[in-house]
């Protein structure tokens, strides 16, 4: 029987711990995408002019079915950031408003806030989330101490990048609705790490990766924007789609400014449903509650290894295939993850968040028992010789 580790393209010498950045793409998968670049090399203006429409419609549908949304309320785009980018640049913010976030937040998302804040005067407010959180009532009740009467946008991580943590965003959605304030959910590390129901989580706009978790291309991510919210959105960039006598049109003004601005490589958006069909194949859920268990054991060994406290207070729901542990003080982390690459060919994260050094462990299901192990003998030896 083929192995998962065997039917992934990544280098086999190397310990490969750091799915959560990039990701990394099937074989098969990835095959379907090379289909449909060849596909629209042989005839690009009969595609884009007259195939182009359709199989975007069938592309949006697969996904809709994937996270129970409807695909006149999904676009896609290349990345999550771009997608945050598409709603910040589109919200009528200014000098009084304040958009909410946390503390956990993707640096380049952050980064586009903070820009936009200091473009129109309103205030980007991060909200710390102290760790660990002993109940999502908590980390809700932390969060909205941030909230104030001129709060107009939340903004939070589904999955934090930096701290791995799910965070509690039906609940934090349903209690914004209820005040009024718009709901922004950064799900990049979300789709294909956890099941997924949009119309349950009740974001205003969700934005997701295909590239990460769910094992799509690189350049294939999502925006949803529920339907009543749709006339917020404004094009990121103005190109084909917008005006009266737009020449490929997908069906809605929201469609139109942002699947098709001008020529991009649509191919990554087209294998996303192969992605899906993929992870169905080979039965996800138990690829994921095997991964879970390996990270869960690679966490506590760490934390056992440095006599530091885990920042969960326990392995329900609080991480899924990615996990962070702390580590003892260490003059220079990023020489730890050079290290650990150079001399031990593990590629992992070393991350330095709030004060605190981290390392961040993702398992996908083409990590094994000697993946965690190879860790473990690795960083026995190099915090052993940086004491």
């Amino acid at each position: 029987m083929t192995s998962l580790r065997e039917l992934f393209l990544l280098d086999p010498d190397i310990v490969f711990l750091n799915h959560g950045s990039f990701g990394a793409t099937p074989r098969p998968v990835f095959e379907v995408y090379q289909d449909w670049l060849r596909r629209m090399e042989r005839q690009p203006v009969y595609f884009v002019d007259q195939e182009l429409s359709e199989l975007l419609v069938t592309a949006r549908q697969a996904l809709g079915g994937y996270l129970n949304a409807d695909a006149g309320e999904l676009v896609y785009v290349p990345n999550a950031t771009f997608g945050v980018n598409v709603i910040a640049q589109s919200l009528s913010l200014g000098p009084g408003d304040e958009v909410l976030a946390t503390d956990h937040e993707y640096g380049a998302c952050d980064r586009a806030w903070g820009y936009f804040s200091q473009k129109r005067g309103f205030s980007y407010i991060r909200q710390p989330i102290s760790l660990p959180a002993t109940s999502s009532d908590q980390i809700v009740d932390q969060f909205w101490q941030g909230v104030t009467t001129q709060t107009k946008v939340i903004f939070i991580s589904h999955i934090t990048s930096p701290t791995a943590v799910t965070m509690p965003v039906e609940i934090i959605c349903a209690r914004a609705r209820k005040a009024g304030i718009l709901t922004v959910i950064d799900g990049a590390h979300a789709p294909g790490q956890i099941k997924l129901d949009l119309k349950v989580i009740g974001a205003d706009f969700y934005v997701g990766n295909g590239h990460k978790w769910l094992c799509g291309p690189k350049g294939s991510a999502f925006l949803y924007t529920r339907i009543d919210r749709q006339e917020l959105i404004e094009p990121l960039v103005v190109g084909w789609g917008w005006g009266e006598d737009r020449t490929l049109s997908f069906g809605s003004d929201y469609l139109d400014y942002l699947q098709w601005w001008g020529t991009i490589y649509i191919a990554p958006y087209l294998s996303i449903p192969a992605a899906i069909r993929f992870q169905a194949e080979y039965n996800w859920p138990n690829v994921r509650k095997r991964c879970h268990d390996l990270v869960h054991q690679a966490i506590q060994r760490i934390d056992e290894l440095t006599g530091l406290p885990s920042v969960y207070p326990d392995e329900s729901g609080w991480y899924h295939q990615m996990a962070v542990a702390q580590l003892p003080p260490i003059p220079d982390i990023k020489s730890l993850k050079s290290q650990l690459y150079e001399q031990f060919k593990i590629e992992i994260p070393c991350i330095e968040w709030n004060d605190r050094q981290l390392i961040r462990v993702s398992v996908q299901g083409y990590n094994t028992q000697a993946d965690i192990d190879a860790l473990l003998g690795a960083l026995s030896t190099l915090l052993a010789k940086s004491h």
